[in-house]
């Protein structure tokens, strides 16, 4: 209930009752004076209760109809009693002020007045609370005997019995006399013997409903004395009390609670009103029992006879009084065994709870300790009682528990305070074995003066916790710091004032070699390799180092102290060192290396390297730079130790990147290269996206004959301007991550898809097959395979129509894999070929281990051919090697025609290159494949200053001075550049920007 709630109801019915409450005193006031002149005393003391009357019976009635609940017959009773009682007023005032005649004898208001007191009662019977036993049935039968006989027998004593004796002759008479007196007392029996309902949240209502109800009563008692009746007329005092009454039955169904409704317990805010209620109800037989006792002895110092109507209902009050006293002892030795029940189940639950019990008094010694103190602390609990509380808890938490029990008493004794139950306190108390302390939580709660405390042992929980809390923060296999904590020590490390000269770096390493490990020997094998690793790690370090492990085989050391750039230095080698020492696990020597990268906090922050990436070319102007970030600010985003230990993460990576074992530190320009390198990710991933890329094919040409003997798909990047760009950089790009094997599908499918389409549309044109060239990961690639068949299959195109053409071997440790791949495509129909043979490393290895049907030469081989006796002898070894193992030979980058004449003299069996073609588009292609075959060139030396014919186009005479100039336009500077090894596999070529 809000204030609002608790103050509204409280000021409502203070106006209306002071006006009720004036109302009756102006009633009592004009009554004592007679109202001034006989026709008003008898109009207000006929038509005014009349008036009254109707109110209230139209104010009971009016709220019976429009309330609902248990409480609703009880109001239209109540109406219907008030309105015979209007009824009856108003036939009185007919007769004395209409008529002004007196009233008859038996009029229709003596029978009006009559039925007032059967209707209340049953409104009572129907507020009031039911028993729910025998016993209460019989209780109350009794109880409601006692008040009524004995209010019958004082009656009967002073005013009912000379009533009887004077209207004994009539019995009309008689009935009518003694019909008021009985009804009311059994009314008045009723008010004072029942209990009434509460829980319809209005209990005023029904109080003041028996207050109207009882000065009713007692008014009736008052006008049947014959003293009182003998010399009564319409208008006098009497009537005030009938106006009372009847006034507050009226006010009774919209009177309010001023209280506000208790939510609390009954013990809490209910215990002195429970004790009245229980007082009055065990009183109540005694005091009818004394009323009785008071008639009797009326009649016996009074001089009268002894009436034996008085002696037989003082009779029956004393015997319903004996067995009421009866009823009473059975049920009180029933509670008697029930609390005792009660008392040894509780006394069971204490002395068998595995909780300590402990009640201390405000000087916290202890009364009581629960026999489960042995079993917890291994203490006597008799030796506890009479102890002080706090000398069983540890000295350090003395001040906090007494802090808190001071808290509990203060708010507990505290006025107008919401009362505060419980609270929970954790401290450690010492145990009596061995003096260990143990870890307590305990409630505690208010008793009486004192407090109880419900203890129990927390010790494996607090452990636990502990535990937790160790793990979350450290690894379970080396027990070193984890991601987490490393993180939140750098962060403290860099918020410590570094203005004494202390420097922070991280060393972010990664051991070489340990996935090999890991897949040779096992993962137990490589888990104790680990263990053994972090070992050596933590010995190789300073004792005020941080070495933590981030998973995998990836550890970090946080260095903080007065060292230089070389200290730090020295300190990642003894590291490597220590590292790349041999292990001997289960009597087997393994080996691995540690590549490391360290990274410095700056000790004043500086603006970071803008680095430049390079936009689309063909928008027509330069692509902007990319802003730094702020000085101080991360670049990529997040606090300075997130950037510090990324620092240190790209250090370590270009070590592994330069070889492996080795240590590396931090440059500015290696995060400019991977933000550069991730910006061409994501524009591959968009132009593979949105179709940026386009195909172009250049023809592969038989040198014996000039035959085509099948096409290259090379991919291009087509540029806003609509130009086909070939950047070097870009298409390194796409030999890398996940966006290089969407790039490598995209590429496979659109070449199949071409051959497919060039292999409908042209039935006069024979079909030759169409090379695409991949990288070793992207053939190993999961999925690949399936990319392969899916694309032959949908497009309907031969497998021997399709070459893979491997660009590069990739490293050793993947030969298999790569050997299964070439094996199952074979097996699937398609062509394998090695490209780029004779250069780099692993190509002699490649033809021993992998399936091929074909080898090529690279250009950095074929360029040297025509000029040098070194080449020209190189190349003719690798054609007669290829020719060996039985495999077509051919040779890549084929620009002059002296090139191509010395490789027809070493053997060669097909070319490609600007001596023939440039990559041609679809239309072009077309044009080719009708010709079927390219003129072969003459060498310059032996023509003189003839130009030598490049192409195949008839009604172009400088086919050289066309294609210098179409390639110079697209993507060739005037001095033609070979790739090499790191070009790419499509002979690509840097093209400066737009």
């Amino acid at each position: 209930m809000n204030s609002t709630d608790s103050v509204l109801p409280a000021r409502g019915p203070s106006l209306p009752g002071a006006l009720l409450l004036a109302l009756c005193l102006g009633y009592t006031l004009g009554a004592s004076v007679g109202w001034g002149s006989r026709g008003l005393a008898l109009f207000m003391g006929d038509f005014g209760l009349a008036g009254a009357a109707l109110a209230a019976a139209l104010s009971c009635l009016i709220r019976g109809f429009t309330v609902g609940g248990h409480a609703r017959p009880a109001w239209l009773l109540f109406g219907l009693s008030s309105a015979m009682v209007a009824f009856g007023n108003g036939t009185w005032g007919w007769y004395e002020l209409v008529l002004r005649t007196p009233l008859p004898p038996d009029s229709l208001a003596d029978y009006a007045f009559l039925l007032f007191a059967p209707l209340a009662i049953l409104g009572l019977l129907v507020l009031a609370q039911r028993p729910r036993t025998a016993a209460g049935w019989l209780c109350l039968l009794l109880d409601a005997w006692l008040v009524a006989g004995s209010l019958f027998t004082l009656s009967w004593s002073l005013a009912l019995g000379r009533v009887a004796a004077g209207e004994g002759d009539d019995p009309l008479k008689l009935a009518l006399g003694l019909g008021y007196p009985l009804l009311d007392i059994l009314l008045v029996s009723l008010v004072v013997g029942l209990r009434f309902r509460s829980r319809d949240g209005n209990r005023a209502a029904v109080h003041t409903a028996m207050v109207a109800l009882a000065v009713t009563v007692v008014c009736d008692a008052l006008f049947t004395s014959p003293e009182f009746r003998s010399g009564y007329h319409s208008g006098e005092l009497l009537d005030a009390g009938w106006f009372a009454g009847s006034v507050l039955l009226a006010w009774a169904p919209w009177s309010h609670d001023r209280r506000p409704a208790r939510s609390e317990h009954p013990s809490l805010g209910g215990l002195p009103r429970r004790r009245v209620a229980s007082t009055f109800s065990a009183l109540t037989p005694y005091v009818a029992a004394a009323v009785a006792t008071a008639g009797i002895l009326y009649n016996a110092l009074g001089g009268h006879a002894l009436d034996r109507v008085v002696l037989a209902a003082a009779c029956t009050v004393g015997l319903a009084l004996i067995l009421r006293q009866g009823v009473m002892l059975l049920d009180n030795l029933s509670l008697a065994q029930e609390l005792a029940h009660k008392e040894a189940h509780f006394r069971s639950l204490v002395q068998g709870s595995s909780d300590v019990i402990m009640i201390a008094g405000e000087t916290g010694v202890l009364s009581y300790v629960s026999p489960a103190a042995l079993r917890v602390y291994s203490r006597d609990p008799e030796e506890l009682v009479g102890g002080n509380l706090l000398n069983l808890v540890h000295p350090e938490d003395v001040d906090r528990v007494l802090g808190e029990v001071r808290r509990i008493l203060a708010r507990s004794r505290a006025r107008g305070a919401a009362a505060e139950p419980s609270a929970r306190v954790e401290c450690r108390i010492r145990s009596g074995s061995g003096g260990e302390w143990l870890h307590v939580e305990s409630t505690v709660n208010r008793y009486r003066d004192g407090l109880i405390l419900n203890s129990r042992d927390v010790s494996e929980r607090v452990l636990l916790q502990a535990q937790l809390q160790h793990n979350a923060f450290h690894d379970p296999l080396t027990d070193l710091p984890n991601r987490a904590l490393f993180g939140h020590r750098v962060r403290a490390a860099l918020d410590a004032d570094g203005s004494d000269g202390t420097a922070t770096a991280v060393l972010f390493l990664d051991l070489d070699g340990f996935k090999a490990v890991n897949d040779s020997a096992g993962h137990q094998v490589g888990d104790e390799l680990l263990v053994q690793a972090a070992r050596r790690l933590q010995g190789a370090v300073r004792s005020g180092d941080t070495v933590a492990r981030f998973g995998g085989d990836e550890f970090a050391v946080l260095v903080r102290g007065r060292l230089g750039r070389p200290q730090v230095q020295d300190l990642a080698e003894r590291i490597r060192s220590a590292l790349s020492e041999p292990y001997w696990i289960g009597g087997v020597e393994l080996g691995v290396a540690a590549s490391i990268g360290i990274a410095f906090a700056p000790r004043e922050p500086a603006p970071a390297p803008r680095p430049v990436i390079p936009a689309q070319p063909g928008a027509g102007e330069r692509p902007p730079a990319v802003p730094g970030p702020a000085p101080g600010a991360d670049p990529i985003g997040g606090t300075a130790a997130d950037e510090l230990l990324r620092n240190a993460d790209l250090a370590m990576y270009r070590a592994k990147s330069e070889g492996k074992g080795r240590v590396v530190l931090y440059a500015p320009a290696m995060r400019a290269e991977r933000e550069r390198r991730t910006e061409l990710e994501d524009r591959l991933r968009l132009a593979v996206r949105e179709g940026g890329f386009t195909l172009l094919h250049q023809p592969v040409v038989e040198l014996s004959g000039g035959r085509l003997a099948g096409v290259e798909a090379q991919a291009r990047w087509r540029s806003a301007q609509g130009l086909l760009l070939t950047p070097a950089e870009f298409l390194r790009t796409a030999e890398q991550g996940d966006a290089a094997t969407r790039f490598a599908r995209w590429m496979l499918q659109e070449a199949v898809a071409a051959a497919a389409r060039r292999r409908a549309d042209g039935p006069g044109a024979p079909p030759v097959p169409v090379t695409v060239r991949l990288g070793a990961d992207r053939i190993c690639a999961p999925g690949m395979y399936e990319t392969v068949a899916a694309a032959l299959r949908e497009s309907a195109l031969p497998p021997e129509l399709l070459v893979i053409e491997l660009a590069r071997t990739g490293p050793d440790e993947s030969a298999d894999e790569l050997g299964r791949r070439l094996a199952a495509l074979r097996r699937l129909g398609v062509s394998t070929a090695l490209a780029g043979f004779g250069a780099g490393s692993g190509s002699l290895g490649a033809l021993t281990r992998l399936p091929f049907d074909a080898l090529k030469l690279d250009r950095s081989l074929v360029q040297d051919v025509a000029d040098s006796a070194l080449g020209r002898t190189l190349a003719g070894h690798a054609l007669r090697l290829g020719r060996d193992l039985g495999l077509i030979t051919g040779a890549e980058g084929v620009d002059t025609p002296r090139q191509l004449a010395v490789l027809q003299e070493l053997g060669c069996r097909r070319a490609q290159g600007l001596a023939f073609a440039q990559p041609l588009d679809e239309l072009r292609l077309r044009r080719a494949l009708l010709r079927r075959g390219f003129p072969l060139p003459r060498p310059v030396g032996t023509l003189g200053g003839r130009r030598p014919h490049l192409g195949a186009d008839a009604r172009s005479g400088a086919v050289q001075a066309r294609s210098a100039h179409l390639h110079g336009a697209l993507d060739l500077p005037q001095r033609h550049t070979v790739g090499g090894p790191g070009g790419g596999p499509h002979g690509e070529t840097p093209v400066p920007p737009a």
